[in-house]
């Protein structure tokens, strides 16, 4: 039974052991750790027992979000983590007054742009080579909800 929790310093370990499973310009531990002392930042991990399946991250200013990370272990997916965790953010951060939700997400990922298109995320922009290895645009989604 996967449930989602916010993010501990006992987490830590794991989520950047997952950046360099998942990306090619992965976050360093001490960067992860540093989320923790960020009074902008909510981050959530998805736990199967002691194991982090999946997290996201976000910072916030005013009403408003971006979210930072979000992956999923290659064991776990296919399995809705990545949508519990996103719709997981959303409820966590309407709490907390935000109403809007923008990422970037690389202009290939297919499967990540059809779930955000599917939780409600529209594109509002490009960013041409925002990400490297390999070089590629980034669009940039947003979501917005009222309070």
């Amino acid at each position: 039974m996967i449930r989602l929790e916010q993010m501990t310093d006992a987490h830590v370990a794991q989520i950047a052991q997952l950046e360099k499973q998942c990306f090619s310009d992965p976050w360093s531990e001490n960067s992860v750790a540093s989320e923790l002392n960020n009074r902008l930042s909510l981050w959530l991990v998805a736990l199967d027992g002691a194991t982090v399946a999946g997290y996201i991250g976000s910072q916030s200013v005013g009403d408003e979000a971006d979210m930072m990370n979000v992956a999923v272990h290659p064991d776990y997916r296919r399995r809705g983590i990545a949508r519990e965790l996103v719709m997981g953010l959303v409820a966590a951060l309407g709490e907390k007054g935000v109403h809007s939700l923008a990422l970037e997400v690389r202009a290939s990922n297919a499967p990540a742009i059809a779930l955000y298109e599917q939780l409600g995320f529209t594109q509002v922009g490009r960013r041409p080579n925002y990400y490297r290895n390999p070089k590629e645009d980034a669009l940039i989604l947003r979501k917005e909800w009222t309070l």
